[in-house]
């Protein structure tokens, strides 16, 4: 449906002082915190986890030395969404002198609108990352107790009990990731990254990483985790997440939460031989997810 006139009565008056309601702050591009970005030329992609090899066997003298075999764990699947909104304006509203200013206007609010949904939908991965619904290429949700190792084994990357965000759950991460293995069950030297926090975890999360002694303590004991760089990048504030009591660790392990760029946003307009009418397009394609679920570790708090 086109924007007539009649909806926009007041512009149309003379001595109008201001309008007001699309000039808002907006939140920069949050996900570029949480994941890593590529280009994509398919419909969709897909990106395997291959196992190694076990520990090497000890050959005893005159024994065959041990073969082992190398396969592929699970495959991550992403497909790409298209996004696009727009809007028209009436030949009638173009000729009353509204086209420059609403043109003008109304481009930067479609855009603000497109980058608000793309901010919503990465954070969704996370928002979801806890639910059975939203499997991952190995079958079970991003945040699991019970990701599948070709070993037979299993990866957790949730805290053994639910926990809020503080001290004792931090460190304890901290030493969980630190004992996650490969498919073939070797130790990988897996570290945190950066803490990513809900808006009302904020606070807690600068007295956690940035003062120098314990947090609620009497204690004059260091800040351990600040003091041996356990978090090297600090805390970033997702305001798209919607559990405010979770917390999550981004991992160095590679491969993890990715965000594929089918085609960039790009903005077009034309006009309707019939009606008259301008019309004003935004359109762009991506996927979020993850293929390695150690890229990042969640808590739903407790």
């Amino acid at each position: 449906m086109a924007i007539s006139r009649a909806q926009l009565l007041k512009e149309l008056l003379p001595g109008l002082n201001a309008l007001f309601g699309l000039e808002y702050a907006t939140y920069q591009e949050e996900h570029k915190e949480l994941y890593e970005t590529e280009t994509s030329e398919r419909s969709f992609e897909e990106e395997t986890k291959l196992s190694g090899f076990q520990a090497a066997p000890v050959k005893n003298e005159g024994s065959a030395i041990a073969y082992d075999n190398a396969q592929e764990a699970w495959t991550a699947r992403y497909n790409h969404e298209t996004i696009a909104q727009g809007f028209s304006l009436t030949e009638e509203a173009i000729e009353d002198n509204l086209y420059d200013s609403l043109s003008a206007r109304y481009t930067k609010a479609l855009a603000r609108s497109m980058a608000y949904t793309k901010q919503v939908k990465a954070a969704a991965v996370l928002n979801n990352g806890f639910s059975s619904a939203y499997p991952g290429g190995d079958g079970v949700a991003l945040f699991s107790s019970a990701h599948p190792l070709v070993s037979g084994g299993t990866n957790s990357n949730v805290p053994t009990t639910a926990a809020d965000l503080n001290e004792t759950s931090l460190e304890a991460a901290v030493i969980q990731i630190s004992l996650w293995t490969d498919e073939r069950g070797l130790l990988i030297a897996s570290k945190p990254k950066k803490l990513v926090v809900p808006p009302s975890l904020q606070f807690v999360a600068t007295r956690l990483l940035e003062t120098e002694l314990r947090v609620g303590t009497a204690d004059n004991d260091i800040n351990a985790i600040k003091n041996n760089g356990s978090i090297s990048g600090g805390y970033t504030v997702n305001h798209y997440l919607t559990d405010t009591n979770a917390w999550f660790l981004c991992t160095d392990v590679p491969n993890g939460m990715k965000h594929f760029i089918r085609t960039p946003l790009a903005n077009s307009m034309d006009g309707d031989f019939d009606t008259g009418n301008v019309r004003y397009k935004s359109r762009e394609r991506y996927s979020f997810g993850w293929s390695d679920p150690l890229g990042m570790f969640g808590s739903q708090g407790a």
